[in-house]
């Protein structure tokens, strides 16, 4: 049995890549070994090879799963290809969705929530043929929402071609569903809404789960207190626990976004910093030599 290429080395990124670099090397070699555009015997190999390796390392659970036990995580009856959930689960920060008039993908195979039509229009700009039937995409508009938009649902108002050209636009109220990321598309009546969320510079998203920094003093963290830490909810007030060290996960269940597929929410994860003084006064520097000498 061939031994597997490693997925990084397939797609020529570096384990330390961003998912846009990963996400750029995909569409550079998918463009390139198309099998309607390279002729040579491998490319249909190669293009599925390239498919793979970009379904595991686009996927933020399937990644980090794969750094961990590499191919065999996804050998069937491996028991390493389910992870717990934690603070860096999720699905990741693209989802995709693509329709034709036929069920199956019109390249073949398992894209793992790739989106064939980015390939697809790059090669023919648009719309394309198979055996004779007219297949084409459907028209997408792009809206960037706010991240509590993002979280908590909204209405809003956007005005999308009437026909032709000349024939102005119309108005269409649309419902953003709570829960949506970067890269989720919402499907009307004739058209598909792809999402595109404003970072927050408070909450840091991963998959359906948040995660904040927190900052305390060192006698809360030695001695326990309870703060305040904000939520998309609002404020909560949380325990510190005595003797808590730096960088540790306080974990709220259910304080995450909502999963916008069915019921249920992610969890929320508070990462404790411990604030160091830059400057003290003599008595706070005495009390601390007195502290270090017990």
């Amino acid at each position: 049995m061939a031994t597997k290429r490693d997925y990084y080395e397939i797609l020529g990124v570096s384990k330390s890549a961003s998912a846009e670099e990963i996400k750029r090397a995909y569409r550079k070699l998918a463009l390139e070994w198309h099998p309607d555009r390279n002729k040579k015997p491998e490319a249909n190999e190669k293009f599925k090879e390239i498919n793979e390796a970009y379904a595991v390392l686009a996927d933020i659970k399937k990644k980090q799963t794969y750094d961990q036990f590499g191919h065999a995580a996804f050998q069937p009856g491996a028991g390493g290809g389910q992870t717990g959930q934690g603070p860096f689960g999720g699905q990741g920060p693209y989802t995709y969705s693509w329709s034709s008039s036929g069920g199956a993908s019109p390249f073949g195979g398992d894209f793992g929530g790739v989106d064939p039509f980015e390939i697809f229009e790059q090669f023919f700009g648009g719309g394309f043929s198979s055996r004779g039937a007219s297949r084409r995409r459907r028209e997408v508009y792009r809206l960037t929402i706010d991240f509590m938009d993002a979280a908590h649902g909204a209405t809003r108002e956007i005005h999308v071609p009437r026909g032709g050209a000349g024939e102005g636009s119309v108005r269409k109220t649309i419902k953003i569903p709570a829960g949506v990321d970067t890269g989720s598309r919402i499907r009307f009546d004739d058209f598909d809404i792809e999402v595109e969320v404003r970072p927050d510079r408070q909450f840091k998203r991963e998959g359906d789960d948040i995660i904040i920094d927190k900052e305390i003093t060192f006698v809360q963290a030695a001695l326990g207190a309870v703060v305040d830490v904000p939520t998309i909810d609002g404020e909560l007030k949380i325990r510190i626990q005595s003797g808590t060290q730096p960088g540790t996960l306080v974990r709220l269940r259910g304080k995450g976004v909502p999963h916008v597929r069915g019921s249920g929410r992610g969890d929320e994860y508070v990462r404790v910093n411990i604030h160091v003084p830059s400057h003290l006064s003599r008595r706070q520097r005495e009390l601390l030599e007195e502290l270090d000498q017990e």
